[in-house]
């Protein structure tokens, strides 16, 4: 790639210009390595004609890499200093900053609409936006992400992991997702005491059966208390211990497995089984905190 990238004396130079001083609280490491740029830029597996996402662009070392490979990137930047600078920075007719919280867009404020999502994500709200994302804009093939290492295991984790929880679940809804690697801290401003990995993943069809929400309430009860087995975990969920039963037996699904042991088609199983059984349980879901908030 022949377009200008940023190394570590410009990204410094950009921030004492801007007077940026990256924050914990918005989790701001910036990338100041061109060779990782590339290497997210090549692994995404990105198209001519893909419309890019990008979250949280900081100073805009990726954004430009995005820049020289797709025909539009859109910037989600929430930091107001850093969403004004960044067009100065990158100067290309195909790029949209929107001041805004990933969190909190909604589909129609993109156009073009998205087709991959390509970011380096702040650890604490990684996997909220991703799946958020993913919910709200349809047109998302897929996407490369980089995360902490240890929540980019649990993103791609399968049944039976350690780590296989609310996160690899839910996202395993939308898409298959695999590891791409991982990334020293010595290629970020400031130097985080973590690795780094990167997260592929690509779209799914939706899971027939049961409807996301119901789906994802059995997740969440099941990893609510994941050391206990199902009986016991979903009783809260259905209404009792008796009623979970019936409604996992029905289902296929053994009443003393543990929900890390359950694939996503089990859990709209599980869903599904429940809405077919008719009343009996009250079937709200886990009022514990989902476990992909605190990731």
């Amino acid at each position: 790639m022949a377009e200008r990238l940023l190394g570590p004396a410009e990204i410094r130079e950009l921030a004492a210009r801007l007077g940026v001083a990256p924050t914990k609280k918005l989790g701001q490491n910036f990338l100041h390595d061109p060779n990782t740029i590339r290497r997210i830029v090549g692994a995404a597996g990105l198209r001519p004609d893909d419309v890019a996402l990008e979250v949280g662009p900081g100073l805009g070392s990726l954004t430009l890499g995005l820049a020289g490979a797709v025909r539009h990137v859109h910037a989600v930047e929430i930091d107001p200093n850093l969403a004004k600078a960044l067009p100065e920075t990158v100067t290309a007719p195909h790029l949209t900053v929107h001041l805004a919280d990933a969190m909190r867009v909604t589909g129609d404020r993109f156009d073009p609409a998205p087709t991959m999502l390509v970011a380096n994500l702040p650890y604490n709200v990684a996997v909220p936006v991703v799946l958020h994302l993913l919910a709200e804009l349809p047109a998302l093939r897929g996407g490369l992400v980089m995360v902490q290492k240890e929540v980019a295991d649990r993103l791609v984790a399968g049944p039976g992991s350690k780590v296989y929880g609310v996160p690899s679940v839910k996202l395993a809804w939308y898409a298959e997702a695999k590891p791409a690697g991982k990334v020293p801290p010595a290629v970020f401003w400031p130097v985080p005491n973590v690795d780094s990995g990167l997260v592929a993943f690509t779209r799914r069809e939706t899971p027939a059966g049961a409807s996301r929400a119901d789906v994802f309430a059995v997740v969440d009860a099941a990893f609510a208390q994941r050391r206990k087995t199902l009986r016991a975990a979903l009783a809260g969920w259905a209404g009792g211990p008796d009623r979970a039963e019936s409604v996992l037996r029905a289902a296929g699904v053994s009443p003393q497995a543990r929900g890390e042991a359950l694939t996503v088609g089990e859990f709209v199983a599980i869903a599904a089984a429940a809405k077919q059984s008719g009343p009996g349980g009250k079937l709200t879901p886990s009022d514990v905190q989902p476990e992909e908030m605190n990731s």
